[in-house]
């Protein structure tokens, strides 16, 4: 029954989870290679999911904080920032509800960045996500985080905790600017599966998340 249901769907998508996902793939290569007599069948072919609509996903933002502003002044920083971004100092704690609009927090206060419409080319469906604007305009260029991957400057800060947790970053001195973002959409991570196209890291946080004990997949 479930196969059959299953068989009507026509794409799943991997929307967290991928790192075990490809681990798992890589373990069935192993071992189809050495076994001789693989057919297909055998458990290590398989690996524990679980699936839902796309209705009942909830994606968050994944927030920036860095340590330092790469050297330059308050107000350098904020010169260079200008160039890609218009800049609206903002009084209490903005709400950041469109894409291409940003929250800073710096020196105390926030602002709100919204995306110059020729820093992007709006086609790209990665270069056209949030998490890429900031990245590409602002934390490359300006603060020399050139892998957010690998630097030790960048932390994230899963969209969870709120913009309070930001703020609490940056007044702890431990890190000197913090952004708040607006979350990737379900449909912009489908339509980058369909292009085959990659997400940048730390582009979305799933809520809420799955309770969870101990399960194991015996493969032998």
């Amino acid at each position: 029954m479930f196969t059959r249901a299953f068989a009507a769907i026509p794409t799943l998508y991997v929307a967290d989870g991928h790192h075990r996902s490809a681990a798992a793939s890589r373990v069935r290569d192993i071992r189809k290679t050495n076994n001789p007599q693989h057919s297909g069948t055998e458990e290590y072919n398989y690996f524990l999911t679980v699936i839902f609509p796309d209705s009942e996903l909830n994606i968050m933002p994944y927030n920036r904080a860095v340590k330092d502003l790469n050297g330059y002044t308050v107000a350098e920083f904020m010169a260079l920032v200008s160039r890609n971004f218009e800049i609206t100092p903002f009084h209490g704690r903005p709400e950041i509800g469109e894409r291409h609009t940003f929250g800073m927090y710096l020196a105390g206060r926030w602002y709100v960045l919204s995306a110059r419409e020729e820093s992007f080319d709006s086609a790209d469906p990665v270069g056209c996500l949030d998490v890429s604007i900031l990245q590409n305009n602002l934390l490359s260029p300006v603060l020399g985080i050139r892998n957010p991957r690998t630097d030790q400057r960048i932390h994230f800060v899963g969209g969870i905790r709120g913009d309070g947790e930001l703020e609490r970053l940056v007044e702890s001195s431990d890190y000197e600017v913090a952004f708040s973002l607006f979350h990737t959409t379900i449909d912009e991570l489908m339509a980058l599966a369909d292009a085959d196209k990659i997400m940048p890291p730390k582009s979305t946080w799933f809520e809420p998340k799955l309770r969870s004990g101990l399960f194991v997949h015996v493969l032998s």
